[in-house]
């Protein structure tokens, strides 16, 4: 389980960060090796999940998915210093509650 953990969370701060590095690129007027990075970063996070063990592709992009949500909220935080609202902490809690049962429920 901390296998899974940890590879949703090195997947997320790849898409994150690789998607944010070409956000400044182009948004924030920041050099183009910006993008070039970030493009590199998200090709890394493209081979990630797939060192998951659960064998549906389905499923592990669903569950990751919602670990997605809960890491842009913090990474919206920390990062944009923008302070998430109640809403957004309950949706990420909500999300946090769906990945757990999609991915750890008993099945026959």
């Amino acid at each position: 389980m901390i296998n899974t953990i940890f590879l949703f969370i090195l997947a997320g701060l790849a898409e994150i960060g690789g998607g944010y590095l070409v956000w400044l690129w182009l948004r924030e007027d920041q050099p183009y090796w910006y993008g070039i990075l970030g493009s590199l970063v998200l090709i890394i996070y493209g081979i990630i999940p797939t060192l998951q063990k659960f064998p549906s592709f389905g499923r592990v992009y669903a569950a990751y998915g919602g670990v997605f949500i809960i890491l842009s909220v913090l990474w919206g935080w920390g990062v944009d210093r923008k302070t998430p609202d109640t809403y957004d902490w309950i949706g990420a809690l909500i999300c946090l509650l769906g990945v757990s049962i999609m991915l750890f429920a008993p099945r026959n």
